[in-house]
């Protein structure tokens, strides 16, 4: 299964653990986006990130549709209507935008591009 990784967050207060995992999928600012296959090496990954990025599982027609963007790291638009009605301080399971989102990756993926 193919994991739509975003960030949502820039450079302050995080953590060179946090530097070091973005710079390791190539998440180097805020809004870009990456799709990997889901790993136990990619869990822990996103365990560290948590705060500053989201995710979930893509489907096939966001995925067509982001490969007219880019080839590997996809730079995309803030995302219409915003992240959640509680910001990017949040999880996503409260209302915000970080976190593990399931399949409404694909819905914020839609309104970024």
């Amino acid at each position: 299964m193919k994991l739509a990784i975003i960030r949502t967050r820039g450079d302050t207060r995080k953590t060179s653990k946090v530097s070091d995992t973005f710079k390791l999928l190539n998440l180097n600012k805020k809004n870009h986006c990456v799709i990997l296959e889901e790993s136990p090496h990619l869990k822990g990954m996103l365990r560290v990130i948590e705060p500053f990025a989201t995710w979930g599982p893509v489907d096939e027609k966001t995925t067509i549709a982001l490969k007219k963007k880019g080839d590997k790291i996809f730079c995309l638009n803030p995302p219409r209507k915003g992240y959640g009605r509680k910001g990017v301080k949040m999880p996503f399971r409260k209302g915000g935008a970080y976190g593990n989102r399931a399949e409404k990756i694909n819905d914020i993926l839609m309104r970024m591009m």
